[in-house]
């Protein structure tokens, strides 16, 4: 569907989306031992782009996590995660609770999470709840259980606890057009924002989804999980594969779709993070991670060496160079 022709924006439920919750006195140095970003940089009602590695430093999920506002006396973070990783990553992380004063909790069956996007979201936000948040913060909306959280890109969040959730759809109906979750994603896409989901889990060091670009770690924190390796990554200048933006005039591929290229022959290129839909009939756009070597090559193909030709499209935002690696001696 079209945007709303008033405010130019579109919403959406986000109904594969996953809201995780840390609460209590520890919660802030918990979260600051576990995920790639600083945690300790964060204000009450303040967000930022992170991520959960495994200890060889590959990416088990991203999220988008933020200091609650409105509970006053409560340390609590959540954070919107892909839905199909949610219990796992909660099970996970609450294995390293240990005697930390902190509760991990999947509030994804008692929470609804609506996407809101578009040229005029600030606008169609602002109408459907008094004010809309700035990029990277979190507000309470008047009178409802709700959280709206404004992303760096332009999209919105809004997380509605499931008695408001009705009201929070009403609300947003009279400001933005209802579409569907594919237009979410995709500009999502056009932001270079990967989404890292159950198919793409476990198979990328942070560097090559673009986190760094993308302030999503933070390189004077303390450890955490992978450190050493997304550090290595950084300072030795190892790194082979980066995100790329891409376009096919095939249907959207899947998640964990492989890319060839006639520099590697039948050995698989790169492999597809999220895709969606683009306004062109017949056309899709995905993030995509590919070996250097293969993007300037004369083809990129999805699916297997005959495929779809993939075609680049530019970032919105620059990556760091690939440093030559440091001599040791």
């Amino acid at each position: 569907m079209t945007a709303h022709p008033v405010t130019d924006a579109s919403f959406s439920p986000l109904d594969d989306a996953g809201l995780l919750s840390f609460e209590g006195p520890d919660a802030r140095a918990f979260l600051q031992g576990q995920l790639s970003n600083d945690v300790e940089a964060l204000a009450q009602g303040r967000g930022q782009w992170t991520s959960y590695n495994s200890p060889k430093g590959r990416v088990l999920a991203n999220f988008w996590l933020w200091q609650a506002p409105g509970w006053p006396g409560l340390e609590r973070y959540d954070a919107w995660i892909a839905g199909d990783l949610a219990s796992a990553m909660q099970k996970r992380l609450s294995m390293f609770v240990l005697r930390s004063k902190v509760k991990v909790l999947d509030r994804t069956a008692d929470h609804h999470l609506f996407g809101v996007w578009g040229r005029g979201a600030n606008a169609a936000i602002g109408a459907a709840f008094g004010r809309a948040p700035v990029p990277a913060e979190a507000i309470v909306a008047d009178g409802i259980s709700a959280q709206i959280v404004a992303l760096p890109d332009g999209r919105h969040l809004v997380s509605a606890a499931a008695d408001v959730a009705a009201l929070v759809a009403q609300r947003l109906a009279a400001h933005a057009g209802h579409a569907d979750i594919d237009g979410w994603y995709a500009a999502g896409i056009t932001a270079g924002v990967p989404w890292i989901t159950a198919a793409t889990s476990d198979h990328f060091v942070a560097q090559m989804i673009n986190w760094d670009a993308l302030a999503g770690v933070s390189f004077q924190k303390g450890c955490y999980p992978g450190q050493e390796v997304v550090a290595r990554m950084r300072y030795l200048g190892r790194l082979k594969e980066r995100l790329f933006r891409l376009s096919v005039f095939a249907p959207a591929p899947a998640p964990g779709t492989r890319l060839f290229s006639p520099v590697f022959g039948d050995s698989p290129c790169g492999t597809v993070v999220n895709a969606a839909p683009a306004a062109e009939h017949g056309r899709s756009e995905f993030l995509a991670v590919v070996q250097l070597t293969a993007v300037d090559a004369p083809k990129l193909t999805l699916g297997t060496p005959d495929g779809a030709a993939a075609e680049p499209l530019p970032l919105p935002y620059g990556v760091p160079d690939v440093a030559p690696p440091r001599r040791v001696g």
